[in-house]
């Protein structure tokens, strides 16, 4: 399959934030050439005149619970523990593999209106999850949940092995729920998985006060310095909400070479606080950024989070400069494709993934085209995604899917589980 989208700004994120005017060439699920529009001997299959609309990398929702979306707008309101402990286990108690199956999907749906084109799963069961992904046409890197209550070290070791190199598609992590809910025997199986495997281990971390008041309370330390010490982080990783960070816990980020993933508005919406993103980019740690689960967002959006981690940065800071709208764009799909160690979906450039999503530059709210790049930070939306590809292939343009399965059949699906879980 050859494509070429031509006549075309393009925001490669390869070498600053100023876009070129050209086309992209395509064969198969990888770049083949990114420039000035020039012949070529190619049959094409595909052909689209972009029509002086934007081209950039698809973005990466580096930390999400995809299957989460029968719980939207459920548990709304009520503090954090409350919410898990008395709505979203009791309720997560009753999924099948099946349920999450489809319910992953809606999910997709969501993630290719809002242009993103992968995103970092932590939930129940990986096994139904990458099924999904592949029937989808997605691309999921999936992590480990483990707790006291689910899956196991062993698990996840299984899986490291199994969903590495299983489909192009597909890619897994070494993972756990968090440091309140799992204990120090599995934490130590953990660390010694990622050393088998020299592998990096990602977690929820220091999302609350109260989460890192009670690690201090039975360690002395803070969840990054206590689970640092226990070695899980010794080829690095990734935290998820890092809302209530010091600077030794910073430090250690950068040290390891972690990755912290912010979700501002799960952590907004959950009370939870305003991580210091301004911090962290000046200690030169990489930033990415997450919706989190569509239970505690509840929108998968990620022209809302980018805007609201500059804009939350800077009323933490005081200062309008804090946390530039390019840092931000840049976090959003190449500090995700870091993160979540997709090396080959960071830019458009010959020989990357052909990953990528269509801009609508001719909406209000994108003229006059001063500058682009921030414009996209500070006024785009779901409305202005035009077409979104994944390894090659048109999944959405223009409010159409071509995932695999009739839209309306995964909505009625989705509702006939929702109802089905709360009257069980």
């Amino acid at each position: 399959m050859n494509t070429r989208l031509y006549n075309a700004r393009i925001l490669t994120m390869a070498d600053g934030f100023e876009p070129i005017w050209g086309e992209i060439w395509i064969q198969d699920d990888k770049i083949i050439y990114v420039g000035e529009e020039k012949p070529s001997d190619l049959h094409w299959d595909v052909e689209r005149n972009v029509c002086g609309n934007l081209i950039l990398p698809g973005f990466k929702n580096a930390h999400t619970h995809s299957a989460m979306t029968f719980l939207r707008s459920y548990a709304d309101d009520l503090p954090l523990q409350d919410w898990l402990n008395k709505q979203v286990f009791p309720m997560e108690a009753k999924l099948t593999e099946e349920d999450i199956y489809h319910l992953s999907k809606l999910a997709y749906l969501e993630y290719l209106t809002s242009g993103i084109t992968a995103n970092f799963d932590m939930y129940l069961t990986p096994d139904s999850i990458v099924q999904s992904s592949i029937d989808t046409g997605f691309r999921t890197v999936l992590t480990g949940a483990v707790n006291d209550f689910s899956q196991s070290a062993a698990l996840v070791g299984e899986w490291y092995q199994k969903y590495n190199g299983y489909h192009p598609l597909i890619s897994f992590e070494l993972g756990f729920h968090a440091e309140y809910t799992t204990s120090r025997n599995i934490l130590d199986d953990l660390a010694a998985l990622a050393h088998l495997y020299q592998a990096p281990v990602y977690t929820h971390n220091s999302e609350t006060a109260g989460e890192v008041a009670s690690c201090m309370e039975k360690h002395g330390m803070t969840p990054t310095q206590y689970l640092d010490s226990l070695h899980l982080f010794d080829f690095g990783g990734g935290g998820y909400h890092c809302v209530h960070f010091t600077p030794e816990d910073i430090a250690i980020f950068k040290k390891r070479s972690m990755s912290v993933i912010t979700n501002p508005a799960s952590n907004l919406k959950l009370a939870s606080g305003i991580a210091p993103i301004q911090d962290i980019l000046q200690a030169g740690v990489n930033l990415a950024i997450g919706t989190d689960g569509p239970a505690s967002n509840n929108c998968l959006d990620m022209f809302r989070e980018m805007f609201l981690t500059t804009a939350l940065a800077k009323v933490h800071e005081n200062d309008a400069s804090a946390v530039d709208a390019n840092a931000v764009l840049y976090a959003a799909t190449v500090g995700g494709a870091k993160a979540m160690r997709l090396t080959d979906c960071e830019t458009l450039t010959a020989g990357s993934q052909a990953d990528l999503i269509v801009i609508d530059l001719n909406q209000p709210n994108m003229q006059p085209v001063n500058n682009i790049s921030k414009n996209l930070v500070y006024s785009g939306s779901k409305q202005n995604v035009q077409l979104t590809m994944i390894a090659g292939k048109i999944l959405y343009e223009n409010g159409t899917f071509d995932v695999g399965t009739d839209v309306q059949e995964i909505y009625h699906t989705c509702s006939e589980i929702t109802q089905k879980l709360k009257t069980k």
